[in-house]
């Protein structure tokens, strides 16, 4: 199983063992991690390689938000990184306490990248046609992503698991 991790993060992993299926023929991505796992997805089976399941945890979706938030979230990630890493992680967190993370550098152009990503409908069902099944995990009380949106377009595709009272990283306490 290849695992992918969210934006400014590493071995978050740890969050998720009670969700995440170990195969060789899986990936699993966290926030903006369900990007890179998606992409590879794409890539595998474009090169005819065995993909069974997908699994996107609490993934990146801000295909909703207006160009405001967007240009605002960069604004304050160039004014201040480690100020804007210190709030998104308390984001993340909210309204549970907060655990210790270990992060990794960091760069704009992942950040715009993460923003600008648009969740495609028949990129979906495409690789779903291919047999690979999508698994999606959301958390009710998940402050960083439009969760109503996210789950009204992946359960068009997806198995989609809603989490009662679960933060970005699926904590519930």
């Amino acid at each position: 199983m290849k695992f992918y991790s969210g934006f400014s993060l590493k071995n978050e992993k740890v969050f998720f063992k009670d969700y995440i299926k170990d195969s060789e023929y899986s990936a699993c991505g966290f926030s903006y991690g369900a990007i890179k796992a998606f992409e590879y997805i794409k890539e595998q089976l474009a090169c005819g390689n065995r993909i069974d399941t997908l699994q996107l945890l609490s993934p990146a979706f801000f295909q909703t938000k207006s160009e405001k938030f967007k240009r605002l979230q960069t604004l304050a990630y160039t004014k201040s990184e480690d100020k804007y890493l210190s709030q998104f992680i308390d984001g993340c967190f909210f309204p549970h306490a907060k655990k210790e993370i270990e992060h990794t550098q960091t760069t704009l152009d992942e950040l715009e990248e993460l923003l600008e990503y648009e969740w495609i409908l028949p990129d979906l069902q495409e690789i779903v046609d291919k047999g690979v099944k999508i698994e999606v995990y959301l958390g009710e009380k998940d402050k960083i992503i439009d969760v109503v949106s996210a789950k009204e377009l992946f359960l068009e595709v997806s198995t989609v698991t809603y989490i009662k009272n679960a933060n970005h990283f699926l904590q519930t306490q």
